[in-house]
């Protein structure tokens, strides 16, 4: 069982205080969802956790202990999707990820399709498929159903669902509306 707790975080973006005294705790088979104006600090936020850029001031802990005491093994929890989808434009969709993931986004039949090919939807789902194949107990997710149609949207929510469901836990920053059971928000 895996516990995820921020003390007093600051987040500096460039030279700018973003955020200062955020605290929260993500228990399995919780969601926590970012919201704010552009500019207040969310995705700096999501960067912070995942280790990509230095905390300002305050803690953050795995299971008690401190998360960047071993930055390797904290690595290793995290499945992260940013803002670009960094996709490889000429890998197939199938080189990119399993053939299941794929299925899980419904891209199967693009599985043999140089990215470069792929709409800009599609290739954000190509981008959460990564996600998903991964199988990490943290999903760190950058305004993830940014591209994506209706129908996506539908299926990405059952995505966390599942990730959820077996105790999984998920930060994502957003503007759309994610309702699921268990989910809490933070205001920035």
């Amino acid at each position: 069982m895996h516990l995820l707790t921020a003390q007093k975080l600051a987040i500096f973006r460039g030279d700018r205080l973003v955020q200062q005294g955020l605290s929260f705790e993500l228990r399995p088979g919780g969601m926590l969802l970012l919201r704010g104006a552009n500019g207040a600090g969310k995705s700096s936020l999501l960067r912070a956790i995942a280790g990509l850029t230095p905390l300002a001031a305050g803690d953050l802990f795995w299971d008690a202990l401190p998360a960047f005491a071993d930055r390797e093994a904290h690595a290793q929890r995290i499945a992260w999707l940013g803002h670009q989808d960094a996709v490889k434009p000429a890998l197939t969709a199938g080189e990119h990820v399993p053939a299941s993931a794929l299925t899980a986004v419904g891209l199967e039949k693009f599985q043999a399709l140089p990215a470069r090919f792929l709409s800009a939807g599609q290739k954000r789902r190509l981008a959460i498929a990564r996600v998903v194949a991964a199988e990490k107990p943290l999903w760190l997710l950058d305004e993830p159903t940014t591209g994506l149609d209706a129908a996506s949207i539908d299926q990405f929510l059952g995505l966390c669902a599942a990730q959820l469901a077996k105790g999984g836990m998920i930060i994502a920053s957003t503007h759309t509306p994610i309702e699921l059971p268990g989910t809490e928000g933070l205001a920035l």
